[in-house]
């Protein structure tokens, strides 16, 4: 082999294998806009699968075929919601976010391939911010990077805390 086609490889190579580790390329959304945006800000607890997984040994950082049933404990702003279901997988351990509260990325299980995090701990409690998709689903894989489903530690978390707050300081919408 001449040296041209060893570099034009190894060119190829390392291009290839930079490719494939950018996993997840997106611009993290400011809180004030995940705030706004939302459709719903709620505090929920996950009660298990509504629809488990097709192959429970195959998990992608895509969309799961799976959806996790979740009992809202809180709204803390917008639509009032007794439950929800969201594509995901019920997991056995804790991911919570490595950061100090205020969140301005997502935990660790968002942080390669689809941007999102997917994954709820069975009986752990979330903070979501919603959207309502054009199907009239309800997701949070709407602002990539962003800690749009975070695990909280406890009904005062700081998170939770923050976010409250927050929303507290918005203008009030007439009932007009």
């Amino acid at each position: 082999m001449c040296k041209g086609s060893v570099r034009l490889l190894a060119l190829l190579g390392i291009t290839a294998s930079a490719t494939v580790s950018l996993g997840c390329v997106a611009s993290v959304t400011a809180n004030s806009v995940l705030i706004e945006k939302a459709d719903a800000i709620i505090r929920v607890e996950t009660v298990g699968y509504s629809i488990p997984p097709a192959n429970p040994g195959l998990r992608t950082t895509g969309v799961p075929d799976s959806k996790v049933r979740f009992k809202v404990i809180e709204v803390v702003r917008g639509l009032n919601l007794s439950e929800l279901e969201l594509h995901g997988y019920v997991v056995q351990y804790d991911d919570f976010n490595d950061h100090a509260p205020p969140y301005k990325f997502v935990r660790s299980g968002g942080r390669a391939g689809s941007c999102y995090a997917n994954s709820y701990r069975d009986g752990a409690q979330y903070l979501l911010f919603v959207k309502k998709e054009n199907s009239g689903e309800l997701t949070v894989n709407w602002a990539p990077l962003s800690p749009v489903n975070e695990q909280l530690h406890s009904p005062d978390d700081p998170w939770l805390l923050w976010v409250r707050q927050q929303v507290d300081r918005l203008p009030q919408k007439s009932s007009d």
